[in-house]
């Protein structure tokens, strides 16, 4: 991957609400591009998930918004899910989403974990909605329309863990990792700390991966898995 890293800035206090907002919409923005609808929107993406940041500002939706204010939400995002940096080829400045791409992305850095790491968990946690329990609980969790299945190896707060769910999930299912991989099934870690999974050929995780299931909402509350 042709990427020299840019210096990450401090998460300093943002502006006023106006300018909150204007990061909110413009952080949104980025995520559909990045991860689902670049090609929709006529802009190039390379294979490695990375689009020029002037080719995004020089696009109808982008013309209000300019290069500090995307140094800005780049720098003060909380779960690191973009990452800027300047190809080392011509200097020019790309972005590309860490994790959670619709498209097929084929040199996303991802790092492979293996049942011989020291650091690998031996039980992660995806996040999801009671309404979707039913479902989950007899099919197991799907990647959807998304390439991976997401998971954490904590509850957001715990430890270093800061993305790999949203913080309105109110179902937290716990996956034994060392028995998926066992089985064949593939994990690897994103560069902002997600633990990414393929599932199985059909792109689910079986119920029988499941160790635990728990509400979080209003506390936490283990809940039966059959």
């Amino acid at each position: 991957m042709a990427c020299q890293p840019r210096g990450r800035r401090g998460r300093g206090g943002r502006g006023n609400r106006n300018e909150e907002s204007r990061d909110m919409r413009l952080s949104k923005s980025l995520t559909y591009i990045l991860r689902h609808g670049a090609n929709k929107m006529g802009l190039q993406m390379n294979s490695d998930g990375f689009v020029f940041v002037e080719e995004i500002l020089a696009h109808q939706q982008f013309r209000s918004f300019s290069l500090e204010d995307v140094e800005r939400v780049v720098a003060t995002d909380d779960k690191q899910r973009f990452k800027l940096c300047n190809h080392t080829e011509d200097g020019r400045l790309q972005i590309r989403a860490n994790q959670g791409h619709s498209v097929q992305v084929t040199d996303l850095e991802l790092r492979e974990v293996a049942l011989d790491d020291p650091d690998y968990p031996r039980e992660a946690v995806h996040g999801s909605y009671m309404t979707h329990w039913p479902s989950i609980r007899s099919q197991g969790l799907s990647r959807m329309n998304r390439t991976h299945i997401h998971l954490a190896p904590g509850l957001p707060g715990e430890g270093r863990v800061i993305s790999g769910m949203r913080q309105s999930c109110d179902l937290a299912v716990y996956i034994d990792v060392a028995k998926a991989m066992s089985d064949g099934i593939e994990f690897f870690w994103s560069e902002n700390g997600v633990l990414l999974t393929p599932g199985d050929a059909a792109g689910f995780l079986a119920p029988r991966y499941f160790s635990r299931a728990q509400t979080l909402k209003p506390s936490p509350c283990e809940i039966e898995l059959h």
